[in-house]
Formats: structure tokens, sequence, C-alpha cells
């Protein structure tokens, strides 16, 4: 059987790390942290760029990040399409930021921070994060804890969005004002995730839900089944 391998990146404010690298390890990775001041061939089947709040969230969530070394090796590991790119929470407002992904991460619509378990819609199931849930399964219970977790996109930009299927989860009862309740997008490719829920924070045995298990299974599949 392949060996599994992941890179859970760590920048100075991340505080979901830990969490992502156990429930890497819970799944089958081989796992290892990667510091932010690394510039390195990324060679992983899966990167994790966790949540926290990068660089004490200055200026605005994620917008010093990008400019650290390791993104450059980010950046690297998605042109040459070297595995698959998953940002949660802080991850996905890096993402924006470099525009790695499309749209962009503001204050949540009340103005304060939220931190609570929510309900979100499977929307595309044909992906590596998603292709291995099973099909009655079509919403997951994952938790939230961000302040800039509103999701914003122009009309032009949803309607590509839209038209190349890359909404990846929608919030049932939207808690931050995102646009069109959008919790989560791809890119074009679909290796490339960016979610505002902590899918990692739901993975242990004594929690009510392991739905966060269910996308890190698929994501395993995936790679065990579909990749090189």
């Amino acid at each position: 059987m392949k060996k599994l391998k992941a890179a859970v990146i760590v920048f100075n404010g991340s505080n979901c790390d830990k969490d992502a690298y156990y429930a890497l390890k819970l799944t089958g990775f081989d796992t290892e942290f990667v510091w932010h001041e690394e510039n390195k061939k990324l060679d992983y089947d899966l990167v994790f760029i966790p949540g926290g709040f990068s660089y004490g969230d200055y200026l605005r969530a994620g917008a010093l990040a990008k400019f650290s070394h390791i993104m450059d090796s980010v950046r690297d590991f998605v042109s040459k399409k070297r595995g698959l790119l998953l940002g949660i929470c802080n991850g996905f407002q890096i993402l924006t930021e470099t525009k790695i992904l499309k749209g962009t991460l503001s204050k949540n619509e009340h103005g304060k921070f939220i931190c609570k378990n929510v309900e979100i819609e499977i929307i595309n199931r044909n992906t590596p994060f998603t292709k291995y849930i099973p099909e009655e399964i079509k919403s997951l219970t994952i938790p939230i804890a961000h302040a800039e977790g509103r999701y914003y996109a122009d009309r032009e930009t949803l309607k590509y969005l839209y038209d190349n299927n890359m909404i990846a989860f929608k919030y049932k009862n939207n808690p931050n004002g995102a646009i069109e309740n959008i919790a989560g997008i791809y890119n074009e490719n679909y290796n490339i995730l960016g979610m505002m829920p902590h899918p990692e924070r739901q993975v242990a045995f004594y929690k009510k839900s392991k739905d966060g298990l269910l996308i890190f299974y698929s994501i395993k599949k995936y790679i065990l089944n579909e990749m090189k």
C-alpha cells in the first residue's frame, strides 16, 4: 500500500496545527510540521494550512502570511500539481490573500467572534475531498471559530464559481453573512479546498459528531485509489 505523506504548515500564530496533525495521523498519514520560514520543495500527497492567527492577523487575516517563504513553496506545489492542498479557516484566508483561491474573507456581519457547531451542505460531491463520503450523507456538522469568516466574491466571480461547480459547502443557517451561504470553495481542478469550518476539530471519538473524519477519509481514499 502507498505510504501517505502530509505536511502541516506552521506560522507564528497558528493554533490549529496540532489538531490538523492529530486528524491526519488518525487517518493514516505520515505527517510532519513545516515551519513558515522554510523554502523547500513540498513533496507530499497533502499540504494542510491550518487555522489560527498567522502573524497576529495584522492588517487583515492572512495578509502577511502570503509573503512568507513557505508560500513560494506552496505556489510551486500548486503549479506543479504535486498533490492536494487544504486550507482551513486562517488557511482559507491565506489562500484567498495569495489568489490561489478566488474571493475574500472579511469580518463577520455582526462584528463578533463565533465559536459553535454548524451544519454545512455538501454541494460538489465529485472531488477528492467529498467523493468518498457516503451518498446518503447530505450535510456535515462541523465547528467554526472565526471573526473574519464572511466569504465574499463579486457577481462575475460568483458566476464563475457556479459555472465551474467550484462551491464546496454551504451553511444551512448562515452564521456570518457569507454571500450565497458559502462555507468553502475549490479551485478549477478541485485539488485545492478552502473552508471556514474546522473538520480537524471533529474527528475525536469523544465528540458527538465525527463528521470531520469523513473529509479526511475521502482524501485518503482518493489518494490511494486515484492518484499515481
